[in-house]
């Protein structure tokens, strides 16, 4: 067995082969202390790349988190740069003040996009450490202006706390990933051990800066040098993310896939496609444009509406959605979805093939009901080969990380 180290082309490429049987110059009692029970039988092939870079991303973390309780500290009076200090129980009354404020941010991310989070882990996990990086920003502006103490920090803790609301739940997806035996508990708890020895270290090494007089008597140096961790901090994060490969089929992968079946009739393993997923970017700027929960009044021309929905009603009564392309973008490829009652989202599945399908043939007639048709024979007789070719590559069919959008739903009622 091996374990593969794949990094995006954006920041480098780089394959490094560990055979598991490397590890049996650790010993045993340590194996037990950091590693789930039955490694690496239990855990999914890319659990100990992803650990291993996540401990240097922990261990910058913390040491971010020191330099800027420092700041804090100094804001509210407990030492400063030149050497004053403020009473204690004041320093403490500023200090909660911005927690309840903070507390806000975890609400109201818990309720709000509590659905976000299985379709793409890595997306959110990668962008609750911005979001945390732009909350420590305010809190290490917090000596400049000690006057704006509390807004300043509540500002901060607000985003970190968004960040928390954001981090918690993806990283729950992340070790359910891991745990392929039921043993979520046991890679939690193993995680658990390798946080704290990265918090540990990160704690050391932070106290080490802080003690340094180059950096606790001069701030420019003490942000450039959180400046510089956070940096790293965030490199190995990206790094840790672009190790995880997902068997699910989410929207970004469900691209991916559909498009090398459609252009070359194939579709690129689990570990080449978790490669080539875009971690950072956003599902509307990728391409072709696919809008979904789209009413069926705004999908077609007013003036030729009548006459319009009896052919689409017609040309897709065999499927659980109605798709068209919108003909007042002509340039900028872009397609409508509304889904009927009774979608799944293997209905989805469906959808993002004839898009592609259609984007990679555009143009061969200036009937758009012509295109459309061709293209739904077309899916008839492919999408088969497609299910096929997933189920022999590894990718799990059955769970589809593909939700259809509840919102809109079209109801067919039954012909009288």
């Amino acid at each position: 067995m091996f374990l593969e180290e794949h990094v995006p082309g954006t920041i480098g490429s780089q394959h490094l082969e560990i055979p598991v049987t490397e590890l049996s110059w650790l010993p045993k009692v340590i194996k037990d202390f950091v590693l789930p029970a039955g490694f690496p039988d239990t855990v999914t092939d890319d659990y100990l790349d992803y650990m291993l870079l996540q401990f240097p991303t922990n261990v910058t973390g913390w040491i971010c988190h020191t330099l800027v309780t420092s700041s804090l500290l100094k804001a509210v009076g407990v030492g400063s740069f030149s050497g004053t200090s403020a009473a204690a129980s004041a320093a403490a009354i500023r200090w909660v003040s911005k927690d309840g404020i903070g507390a806000v941010g975890r609400f109201f991310i818990g309720g709000r996009f509590g659905n976000l989070f299985d379709d793409d882990p890595k997306q959110w996990r990668m962008y609750a450490d911005f979001i945390g990086s732009a909350g420590s920003i305010f809190d290490l502006c917090t000596p400049l202006y000690p006057s704006y103490f509390l807004p300043l920090a509540s500002l901060g803790n607000l985003a970190k706390a968004v960040a928390r609301g954001l981090k918690d739940p993806s990283f729950r997806v992340i070790q359910n990933h891991f745990a392929i035996t039921g043993n979520l508990g046991d890679v939690a708890a193993k995680e658990e051990v390798w946080e704290v020895a990265a918090e540990l270290v990160g704690l050391a090494l932070g106290i080490l800066a802080l003690d340094t007089p180059g950096i606790s008597k001069s701030y420019p140096t003490l942000a450039l040098t959180w400046l510089s961790v956070r940096i790293l901090h965030l490199w190995f994060r990206y790094q840790s993310l672009s190790v995880l490969q997902f068997n699910t089929i989410n929207l970004k992968r469900a691209r991916i896939l559909v498009n090398s079946h459609v252009l070359h009739h194939t579709v690129p393993g689990i570990d080449e496609c978790n490669r080539m997923e875009s971690i950072l970017l956003w599902q509307r700027f990728l391409r072709p444009r696919i809008i979904f929960e789209v009413s069926l009044e705004d999908m077609l021309d007013r003036g030729k509406y009548k006459s319009m929905i009896k052919q689409l009603l017609n040309l897709y009564k065999e499927e659980k959605y109605f798709l068209v392309v919108n003909q007042q973008k002509p340039r900028d490829f872009e397609v409508f979805v509304s889904f009927k009652e009774g979608a799944t989202s293997l209905s989805v599945l469906r959808s993002v093939w004839q898009t592609y399908w259609l984007y990679q043939n555009w143009g061969w007639s200036d009937n758009i009901f012509d295109r459309l048709e061709q293209s739904l024979v077309e899916l008839k007789h492919k999408f088969p080969d497609l299910l096929q070719q997933l189920i022999e590559a590894g990718w799990n069919t059955n769970n589809l990380s593909l939700k259809v959008p509840k919102e809109m739903s079209i109801e067919e009622l039954p012909a009288l």
